[in-house]
């Protein structure tokens, strides 16, 4: 099967991390990481994110569906990172095993009816005491001149990269509060970012 981000690989985090990279500094502070913890990104793409938790002490793993992104990552965190090809079905990990799961910006990307699926799988991989963070798209009230201007930029960059089907998909459905629902779970705490168009979700992995 062709890596559909076999070409963007190379500039992803130039034309990406500008947008992210304070995403990922507030994703830190909603949830501070711990030395010795364990952390899956789910989607970790050129390693970026994950990047930050080995930084803190913690042990990290990433996954991602694309060859090409997972050689990004493995160039930036060479033996400090355990980087598997993920196929997209069921996580390839034991039940409770991670402190923390994270997945940055794919929800939207994965396909409506796999959506809740792929969460129920983060939070049975999780530590019934741990804690699965999700970042992506918030579809309510917005804030400030940011968020009107940053709605119009999403759906411009959704539409460039081929994503823009999913990013209405997620939209209709009701976004993250809504596939967190279905799998059969609870938000506990978000934070509501860029005007109002992103939001970090942290889930306890148990209800």
């Amino acid at each position: 099967m062709e890596d559909p981000y076999r070409r963007i690989a190379r500039v992803y985090d130039f034309l990406v991390e500008p947008v992210l990279g304070g995403v990922r500094s507030a994703a830190l502070e909603v949830l501070p990481p711990q030395p010795g913890w364990q952390v899956l990104d789910v989607g970790c793409g050129t390693g970026t994110g994950l990047a930050r938790y080995a930084e803190a002490g913690c042990r990290v793993v990433g996954i991602d569906v694309s060859a090409a992104m997972l050689e990004r990552a493995g160039a930036r965190l060479g033996d400090s990172a355990e980087l598997l090809l993920y196929d997209g079905g069921a996580l390839p990990f034991d039940e409770g095993r991670f402190d923390l799961v994270t997945t940055s910006m794919v929800l939207h990307e994965v396909s409506k009816e796999k959506r809740p699926g792929l969460v129920a799988e983060m939070a049975r991989v999780a530590r019934p005491d741990g804690r699965v963070l999700i970042v992506d798209f918030r579809f309510g009230s917005l804030r400030g001149w940011k968020g009107p201007v940053f709605r119009r930029l999403s759906g411009a960059m959704e539409r460039l990269s081929g994503h823009y089907s999913g990013y209405r998909s997620f939209k209709s459905s009701g976004g993250v509060p809504a596939v967190v629902g279905e799998a059969g779970l609870d938000i506990e705490n978000e934070k509501i970012l860029a005007g109002g168009n992103l939001a970090i979700n942290v889930v306890a992995p148990r209800r």
